[in-house]
Parts: structure tokens; sequence; C-alpha cells
């Protein structure tokens, strides 16, 4: 006896519609999911690249007795001037051919791992050789003639430690106005983050700092992001903290930095044989 068939019943449109509801969230959960992950290797590969470019700066300072001087919008990852001496660095980048840095793009500048050029800032602050023991006061027009202190071998070896930055400064945001230090007469205006409290590193201590303006790095389509407008406005005050979305007090903020204090700089050159 041959056994009853039955009519075959495929899926409903709305049993399809469920089916394919479910298989978006979960794709779309996976999609977050690994987005996430590639932002968070790319912020831990960035955070690596400043670490390596910091050990490369004080690297070269141990063999060439000076910190390196930026590079410029001409100089194809050199530093600029070739051989130190600078009297100007508030806004350059980090001399990746000058220290050996690897990771570039086609003109020889040291990139994050979104491919925005890391930035580079040293300290131009020149000797007082009037007084004893030297200290150093910031290049101004009254000082402009003598050569740099800390991208100087002959400098270096001239005035010893006695010589600290005062032009760099760190402050947790650019709220209250910040200014860098200035110099006045035969004295130096103590100028700090618009207050103590919003300074992150105290005057004197910063000798380079090596920065990263972070995934979305043109912060001019953010008129709203006054942190990071602050960081590349052409002076040595500089802000860093978390990370902030764009509806933040002060706007999107995704910047990472690294910086060389005095004493590690000076540490590191006695211990080398260069200094005293």
């Amino acid at each position: 006896m041959s056994r009853p068939s039955f009519p075959s019943r495929g899926f409903s449109l709305v049993e399809l519609a469920v089916v394919l509801f479910i298989v978006g969230v979960l794709m779309l959960g996976l999609m977050t999911t690994l987005s996430s992950q590639a932002e968070q290797r790319n912020f831990e590969e960035t955070r690596r690249r400043l670490e390596q470019a910091r050990e490369l700066v004080l690297a070269f300072a141990i063999v060439n007795g000076r910190l390196p001087c930026p590079a410029t919008a001409a100089s194809a990852g050199d530093e600029s001037p070739a051989g130190g001496n600078c009297t100007t660095a508030f806004a350059g980048w980090l001399p990746a051919r000058t220290i050996g840095f690897q990771q570039t793009d086609t003109a020889g500048y040291a990139i994050d791992s979104w491919g925005n050029r890391i930035r580079y800032a040293v300290s131009v602050a020149t000797p007082y050789n009037t007084q004893t023991p030297r200290v150093c006061r910031p290049v101004s027009a009254a000082t402009a003639p003598v050569t740099p202190h800390f991208t100087s071998r002959d400098n270096l070896k001239a005035n010893g430690i006695d010589c600290q930055p005062n032009d760099l400064l760190i402050c947790k945001s650019a709220n209250p106005p910040t200014a860098a230090p200035a110099f006045a007469g035969a004295a130096i205006t103590a100028t700090t983050c618009g207050g103590a409290s919003n300074q992150i590193v105290t005057t004197s201590l910063v000798v380079a700092v090596i920065f990263s303006t972070g995934k979305n790095g043109a912060f001019a389509t953010c008129a709203t992001c006054v942190d990071e407008a602050a960081n590349l406005d052409g002076n040595a005050t500089f802000v860093f903290h978390p990370p902030a979305s764009r509806d933040a007090a002060n706007g999107e903020f995704d910047d990472q930095f690294v910086w060389i204090s005095v004493g590690e700089f000076y540490g590191k050159l006695i211990a080398a044989g260069i200094l005293p």
C-alpha cells in the first residue's frame, strides 16, 4: 500500500522577514565588534609607534649629544636645519629619516596607524649666559641670535645641566586660555595653562613632545574641537586628556601624546658620558 502524500510547505513571507531581521542584527553586531576591535588595534599600534619614536629620539640624543630638530614641510622627513641648532620648532613633524623611524609615508614622514603624520616639538630655550648658574629662556626677538640649548651639542656641553626648558607646556584643556612662557626684560614670565590646576606637566620639565592627531586627523572639520586645535596652532602650548566625543565641552579629542622630561634627557647623556 502506498504512503499518503502531503503537500510541501515553504516559509511564509513573515517567517522570511523574521529570519532576515535576525541575520541582519547578528551581522550588525559582528561588524560593530570587528570595527571596535580594529579601532582598538589602531589605537594600540599608534601608541606603540609613539613609544618607539620616543626611544629613537633619545637614542639619537645619546649618539649625537643633542635632540633632533623637527622635520618641516620641505625637508621630506629629515630634521631641519640639518645638524641641529633650530630656533623655531613648535609646528614640525617627527624627523623620521634622521632618527631611523621605519613607518613612513611615501614622502618619508613618520605616520601613525591611520596614516596621519606624527608631530614633534622640541624646546628651543636658549642659555641666558649673564646669569650664574646659567638658566634658559624662550627664544624671542631679543634672543634669536643665540643658539638654542637642547638641539646644540656645543651648547649642551658648555652650559651643562643648569639650563632648564621653559617653553613647552602640557595642559588638561584649552580652557581657560593658555599661553607659552614669554621673555620679558631679564626675567621669564612664568605663564601656566591658565592656572596650575589645568596643568599636567609643570613648567621646566619637558624638552620634547611627540604626538599623533588620532583617527580624526584633521581637526579643522570640527569647529568646536578647541583642544585639538590647540595642538596645531603653532605655539608651544599643548593639550592632552583622555579621548572625548564630539558633544564634549571642548569638542572631539583623540590625540595621543608622549613626551621626554628634562631629567630623563640629562640622565641619558650623563650615563653616556656626554655630560656634564
